[in-house]
């Protein structure tokens, strides 16, 4: 089994190393467009093997996607990094062009793989893959809440001091400012998270999360990438080992929660197939209202991605 991360950057190469300790596939190809990049980040972490004791194979390519060719699953991080005081809504047009490239690429080669999107913005750069590799919508996803989720309940098991391994979450809506954590569904070891922490300090916790991002970005000059890389991996590992997961995932909505043609974070069931079902959760009028807006945001972007290539169509 094939799996493909592509973009060699601090995230893709962080995603590429955790599929290969955890031997998720026979072989990972890592791809980047700059010269004998992915080539050297493979060999690095190739390396790493008899320490680590693995036997999953990497390889790096530059740009040739003939080294793709029948990938399982392909993981896609490429696209300019996000800097200080730089909005997602800015990566778009760069972001988009990239991201669309790619996608192509990738579905020539292995035009039955599951394809997972990591680039920001997420929620738009997922729109425009699903755009570009013309599949079912069940195979094209993004790489958000699983994330959104871990910060999350990082921050809570500080705040518990206990084990994060303990906690359960579930956070829905667009992957930034606009998401919509549900503390109703928040639990740590089955016991709701609402009887276990105040309501200030929990609220405190769920605005840190919504721009947990950014802390990060404030604090190193660029985005995040150990957690990211991770949160991708776990999402392949779920596909290829047919684990039937349930997570907050990047998914094309058809109806589900009152909304279509939009890509939004809902839990789902990920499984061999990608996404095997949308979950959904009976949320209250608060609830409702928090994802709506976030859904209004969301499409309010994948519009300038649409205007876009109408542009570019004439």
């Amino acid at each position: 089994m094939k799996v493909t991360v592509v973009g060699a950057g601090n995230v893709g190469a962080t995603c590429a190393d955790v599929i290969a300790q955890k031997e998720l596939a026979n072989e990972v190809i890592l791809v980047d467009i700059k010269e004998n990049y992915a080539e050297g980040k493979a060999l690095d972490i190739w390396q790493t093997a008899p320490v680590k004791m693995y036997d999953t194979r990497i390889k790096g390519s530059t740009n040739d996607y003939s080294k793709t060719a029948d990938s399982e699953v392909v993981v896609i991080t490429s696209g300019l990094p996000r800097k200080p005081g730089m909005s997602r809504d800015d990566l778009i047009s760069t972001n988009a062009g990239i991201v669309k490239s790619v996608t192509e690429n990738i579905i020539r080669y292995s035009p039955k793989a599951k394809i997972i999107v990591v680039s920001n913005p997420l929620d738009v750069m997922t729109y425009c893959a699903y755009l570009a590799a013309k599949v079912d919508s069940k195979r094209v996803f993004g790489m958000a809440g699983i994330l959104d989720t871990a910060r999350y309940r990082a921050f809570l098991a500080e705040a518990l001091n206990c084990s994060p391994k303990d906690i359960q979450a579930v956070l829905m809506g667009g992957h930034g400012d606009t998401m919509v954590p549900l503390p109703r569904y928040t639990t740590v070891a089955g016991i709701p998270v609402t009887e276990l922490i105040a309501k200030d300090k929990l609220d405190a916790i769920i605005e840190r999360t919504k721009k947990g991002g950014g802390e990060i970005v404030n604090m190193l000059g660029t985005s995040a990438w150990y957690a990211p890389g991770a949160s991708a991996a776990q999402m392949v590992e779920a596909i290829v080992r047919d684990q039937k997961r349930i997570f907050p995932v990047c998914a094309l909505l058809n109806g589900e929660y009152g909304h279509k043609g939009i890509y939004l974070g809902v839990p789902v069931k990920l499984g061999k197939n990608g996404i095997e079902e949308i979950i959904e959760l009976k949320l209250n009028e608060e609830e409702t209202k928090l994802l709506n807006a976030s859904a209004k945001a969301v499409k309010e972007v994948m519009d300038v991605l649409d205007n876009m290539n109408k542009v570019v169509a004439k």
